[in-house]
Parts: C-alpha cells; sequence; structure tokens
C-alpha cells in the first residue's frame, strides 16, 4: 500500500505533504495516517533548508477527517471503555495539533475540496489556509453525536472568532468557500485548477524571506495566541536580538540602501 502521507522538497526550500488516501477523502484519524503525518512534521522541523510547507489531500478532498467506518464501540479510536477512548484520542489524533503548534516552519493549507470534522481542524492547525471554490468546511462532530476531540475547540475560534465557531460547531453545518472567505476561515480562493499554484505562489512570498526571522515571527504569532503583551514583547526583544545578530539580516540592510535583491542563506 502506497504511504497515507507524501513528502516532497524543491530547491526553492518549498515543502509539499500530501494526504494520499484518497479513495477514503483522506480521514486523518486512522492510526498509520497520524504516525505518518507526525512523522513528516518532525522531518519538516528538522530540515534545515526547508522554508515553508504546503499541505494538501490528494484527489478531490482535503480531508474527510475521522473514518466514520472506525466510529462503533470497539473501532478505531473508540475502544468501547471511555478510559481507554480518552487514552486513544491523548496518544493518537491529539498528537497532531500539538505537533503543528511546535513546528517553526509556517505551514499553508492548501484545501482541495471537503474538510469535515477533524479535517478542518487539520486546515486550522496550519499558519495560513487558501482554498479552491469547490472547497466545503464543516465542524460536524455534533452530527455524530460527538464532540472535537482533536482541539477543534482551541483552534477553530482562533481562526474564525467565537461567535462564527459557535455558529459551526454547533449546528455542524457546512459552508462553502465563499463564506469560509468572508469569515475569515481562508484568506483566498481560486478556481480548482489554480489551487497549488496559487499556493506555491504564497509558499514562494514566504520562502523569499530571511528563514531565521519567518519562523520567530511565526513562534511570536503562536504565543500571541495564549499569552499576555508582557510576555509577548519579553519574548519579542530577545528574539529580536538574535534576528539583529544574523548575517540575513545585514544582507536585507545592505541590499535595500544598495537597491539590489538580497541573497538570504539562513545564517
Amino acid at each position: 500500500m502506497d504511504s497515507p502521507v507524501l513528502y516532497e522538497a524543491d530547491a526553492q526550500g518549498i515543502v509539499t505533504i500530501t494526504l494520499n488516501r484518497p479513495e477514503m477523502r483522506n480521514p486523518i484519524s486512522d492510526p498509520d495516517v497520524v504516525e505518518a503525518l507526525l512523522a513528516a512534521l518532525d522531518r519538516l522541523e528538522g530540515d534545515a533548508s526547508a522554508r515553508v510547507a504546503i499541505l494538501t489531500g490528494a484527489g478531490k478532498a482535503f480531508s474527510s477527517g475521522g473514518n466514520i467506518n472506525k466510529m462503533k464501540p470497539g473501532a478505531g479510536l473508540n475502544a468501547g471503555l471511555p478510559a481507554r477512548t480518552r487514552g486513544n484520542y491523548k496518544r493518537g489524533i491529539q498528537l497532531l495539533p500539538l505537533a503543528f503548534a511546535a513546528l517553526e516552519v509556517p505551514v499553508i493549507a492548501a484545501v482541495n475540496g471537503p474538510a469535515i470534522g477533524a479535517g478542518l481542524d487539520l486546515a486550522c492547525m496550519c499558519d495560513l489556509r487558501i482554498a479552491n471554490e469547490s472547497a466545503k468546511f464543516a465542524e460536524s462532530f455534533v452530527k455524530l453525536g460527538i464532540i472535537p476531540g482533536d482541539g477543534g475547540a482551541w483552534l477553530l475560534q482562533r481562526a474564525v472568532g467565537f461567535a462564527k465557531a459557535a455558529e459551526m460547531s454547533l449546528t455542524g453545518d457546512t459552508i462553502d468557500a465563499a463564506e469560509a472567505l468572508a469569515c475569515g476561515l481562508v484568506s483566498k480562493v481560486v478556481p480548482d485548477d489554480q489551487l497549488l499554484d496559487a499556493a506555491r505562489a504564497l509558499a514562494a512570498r514566504v520562502a523569499a524571506n530571511p528563514p531565521f526571522a519567518v519562523r520567530m515571527a511565526k513562534r511570536l504569532l503562536w504565543e500571541g495566541r495564549r499569552s499576555d503583551l508582557a510576555t509577548v514583547l519579553e519574548m519579542s526583544a530577545a528574539m529580536q536580538a538574535v534576528a539583529h545578530a544574523t548575517s540575513d539580516h545585514e544582507e536585507a540592510v545592505n541590499a535595500f540602501l544598495e537597491k539590489r535583491t538580497p541573497v538570504f542563506k539562513g545564517d
């Protein structure tokens, strides 16, 4: 069987991670998918040449979320006994939001079709999100009599605000790409056949910047979601001291003064 997650890096430092179960609409709750995605994120974080990543799905869906065929008692994450089910979540799918939060490399979700339940939450784990016109989004757990067990209650409201997150979580309704753009869930919607080109163009704009500065800026943005102003200011001062000492900062200033394109080497 092909790997459930594909990993591809190019010469620009742009990594593409693809969920690769198109015949099942790319569910992410199965242990082998979680393990493969965690391995891809670990590889990404350990690659000093990686400047930005794109996460997308093979076929016509981004991710259907949980595998509904494995939601009966004793199957999949549902062990039948509450204590065991809790452990399955903590040792399984809940590792994903923690891994994404720990990443310093920015990740762009290229949502190429339905992103449902945990699939929507997976998109929210990413730093940037763009979608094609066929994309659909739903925080649909209540439709199945369950709740977002993968951190969606934390993730979604930080993407769209509390009121919209509450509407989506409590109704389970599906929204289309236009509504996702209007509520800020995604920053751009493009025709279906232009999605990966648009994602790569956005990735190239990120990759063109000094990688240390990009990684630190991402870390500050994430810290700002959970810390007070004083803490973020203290971190900003410390990181700025590091940034000022890099060769890339010196190169950026010199290139600006000399009116030329800078060449960043990541040091």
